[in-house]
């Protein structure tokens, strides 16, 4: 049996710290480590361990930024990183020589160092892993391995370095916003690289150097100063089937006294797959979209929301066949409109919506940040612009989520114009990122229709609007006796046809909460029950724990 030790600060008889559990750690074990922010530089030599994240992915970061070393040290032996933010400083954030390293769904970032290295004929996995920031992304060293569904941004240098005889397969990647060159490959290096997104380069796209001989196949090459795709002299390999927009020209070029065979792709309509975004490498998990539709189909109510959200997940499907069978497909914006009275669901179908992208193939991750006004709107100005671009960044690969949304249009706002200067920076991020993130807007219906008309290009922006509407008297009930299911409480007969008299004479009118009247009227009986048990003068029984009464009720609601 595997052991797994837990690693929390706060919790009694766990490990408080990473390194303490890595002290008792067996071979094998795996380390699950509580949220949380880690002060902390791991060396791991020779050891088989897995670090994990004991919620959801960015959960825990490890921050050795002071440490003087990588964050992450790894030696030979078998390491596996899970759902882990890792932050380095001059020193990589993440560091194998020999061994192999497994990482899977983490964040890492470094100053002037890279975000990533493995050197000394180490194997490198990595799934959705995406690095934020260093001065080279991934630096891959006489190694080899799968970087797959990796996004790489904001790097001052290179994005991903593949040199010294390297032969790793890149496939289903984005490289983005590199201060020089997207990919180099050098020093006789020899990758597979497969339906890469490389854009916003401050130089050449791919550069293939000094003995290298790379598989480039359907990449995707566009908004570089430098070329496309440069192979320089005494290089091999092949290129096939990729596209150059807004390049240098040449889009491609291949150098003289180079043996690169150049290919054309096949015939057909559409760019090339390409990037984090085309799901192309694990295709689409129909099992889960069953699985996270038969979740939606399960909430009570909202029928119109529900074959809305299904139609937007047929298209989806439609679109991919269409594109395997080589036939043009439109571009589709993800971002939906959410309104409605609150407690009427938006949130829980926002996060399953988010699921079903990821299923889909069509968002990485599908991790979901919520938002709000004070998360977007800052102080002066231009602060604005800056707090508006992280908050979206950070959401690349999943769901952003504003809630209440109309209050950052000049209507609603009380500071100043900060709140329009939120929206039209979200405008001209939607537009550049469509694909690589779903924006959510929620809010009363009458106040929404007022945000959208506060910039030109808004409403545009999104594909559809779904409307929440308030759940019936009967349907609330419903909600009421769930609630009180998973909490192992039972409603004893009488005490429904008093809930149904109960909602059906509540005013409905903007304020009312819905769902969460439910969820606030269950709180008030089991207050009242408490009273009604104390007062027995005896030991309640199990069954009078567990049973909610009509008096409860007439208590609560009085």
């Amino acid at each position: 049996m595997v052991r797994v030790l837990t690693v929390s600060p706060d919790r009694p008889g766990a490990c408080p710290t990473i390194s303490d559990a890595l002290e008792i750690a067996s071979d094998g074990a795996v380390v699950s480590i509580e949220a949380g922010v880690y002060r902390e530089a791991l060396h791991l030599a020779g050891r088989r361990i897995t670090l994990s994240a004991a919620g959801e992915a960015g959960s825990v970061t490890i921050d050795g930024e002071g440490a003087g070393r990588p964050t992450i040290g790894c030696a030979g032996g078998e390491v596996v990183l899970q759902g882990l933010v890792v932050k380095g400083a001059d020193h990589p954030a993440v560091q194998a020589a020999g061994g192999r390293l497994r990482m899977e769904k983490c964040t890492v970032a470094a100053g002037y160092a890279a975000a990533v290295s493995v050197t000394d004929g180490a194997r490198l996995d990595a799934v959705e892993v995406t690095v934020t920031g260093g001065q080279h992304g991934m630096v891959i060293s006489d190694a080899g391995g799968t970087i797959e569904q990796c996004e790489i941004r904001d790097v001052a240098e290179d994005g991903i370095i593949v040199r010294l005889g390297a032969d790793p397969t890149i496939r289903n990647c984005t490289v983005v916003n590199s201060g020089f060159r997207g990919m180099y490959v050098y020093q006789a290096a020899r990758p597979t690289i497969e339906r890469c997104d490389i854009s916003a380069t401050g130089d050449a796209g791919i550069v293939v150097a000094l003995q290298s001989g790379p598989t480039i196949v359907d990449c995707w090459v566009h908004d570089t100063p430098g070329v496309g795709i440069d192979v320089g002299r005494g290089c091999a390999g092949v290129v096939e089937g990729c596209r150059t927009e807004q390049t240098a020209r040449p889009g491609i070029r291949i150098a003289e006294g180079a043996t690169t065979v150049l290919r054309e792709g096949e015939a057909g309509g559409g760019r090339p797959k390409a990037g984090v975004s085309s799901g192309s490498s694990v295709g689409q998990d129909e099992q889960k979209v069953d699985e996270l539709l038969g979740e939606l189909d399960s909430m009570i109510g909202l029928e119109g929301v529900k074959a809305e959200v299904r139609s937007l997940i047929d298209e989806i499907q439609v679109n991919e066949w269409r594109r395997n069978a080589g036939l043009s497909v439109g571009a589709v914006s993800h971002h939906l409109i959410f309104t409605g009275a609150p407690g009427t669901g938006k949130t829980t179908v926002a996060r399953l919506y988010g699921q079903l992208l990821k299923a889909l193939g069509v968002l990485p991750n599908g991790q979901f940040r919520e938002v709000a006004r004070r998360d977007l709107v800052g102080q002066y100005i231009g602060h604005t612009a800056e707090k508006t671009s992280s908050v979206f960044n950070e959401a690349l690969g999943g769901v952003l989520f504003i809630d209440e949304a109309y209050t950052l249009s000049r209507a609603g706002s009380t500071g100043g114009d900060f709140g329009q200067e939120a929206i039209d920076t979200l405008v001209k991020l939607m537009e550049d990122h469509r694909d690589q993130v779903a924006v959510i807007v929620a809010g009363y219906t009458n106040e929404m229709a007022a945000f959208l008309d506060a910039n030109s290009g808004l409403a545009s922006r999104f594909a559809k609007t779904l409307e929440f509407e308030n759940y019936s008297p009967e349907q609330l009930v419903e909600i009421v006796g769930r609630i009180a299911r998973n909490d192992d409480y039972v409603l004893l007969d009488g005490l429904t046809d008093g809930l149904l008299e109960w909602f059906g004479q509540i005013d409905r009118d903007q304020n009312f909460g819905n769902a969460r009247e439910a969820r606030k009227l269950i709180e008030g009986m089991r207050k009242a029950q408490s009273g009604r048990l104390r007062a027995l003068g005896r030991m309640p029984s199990r069954d009078d724990l567990r049973t909610l009464v009509l008096e409860d009720l007439l208590v609560a609601t009085r």
